[in-house]
């Protein structure tokens, strides 16, 4: 884990960067269980956005589990030492700072479900738009 933060670290220190033809793109991709590797992968993302880089979220696996509207206590518990959590963070960057939430493809079908179940703001990726996003020149892909 202390490798992921660093070279997420590096990235976003990279993402800083101011290019001539516009804002740097981030793409967090996080597949992660653990509640706070999930609110870590949120922050460092809320703060690149802060620094002015365009990010998207793309949430596979058991970190899917954030974007459901009944979305088990670990997304949504406070931690120390804000008392914020994923989700919180989550729904503040899409609807305070246009950040573009998806779930893998894969992940409604592979729990029997559709949309519905994703609280507003998050869709579920086409695959072909996020492998372009994934490697674009002026993309930073960070994952946890």
């Amino acid at each position: 884990m202390k490798k992921t933060l660093l070279a997420a670290a590096l990235a976003l220190t990279a993402a800083g960067a101011a290019q001539a033809d516009g804002p740097r793109k981030l793409v967090t991709i996080l597949t992660a269980a653990e509640a706070q590797t999930q609110l870590m992968a949120m922050v460092l993302t809320m703060n690149a956005v802060a620094q002015g880089a365009e990010a998207k979220i793309l949430l596979c696996g058991p970190a899917g589990d954030i974007a459901l509207k009944a979305a088990p206590e670990t997304a949504t518990a406070g931690q120390p030492p804000k008392g914020a959590s994923p989700q919180g963070l989550l729904k503040t960057m899409i609807a305070e700072h246009g950040v573009q939430a998806q779930v893998c493809a894969i992940y409604l079908p592979g729990m029997g479900a559709g949309p519905e179940v994703l609280i507003d703001g998050v869709t579920a990726a086409a695959p072909d738009a996020m492998a372009k996003e994934l490697i674009a020149d002026d993309t930073t892909v960070i994952s946890f």
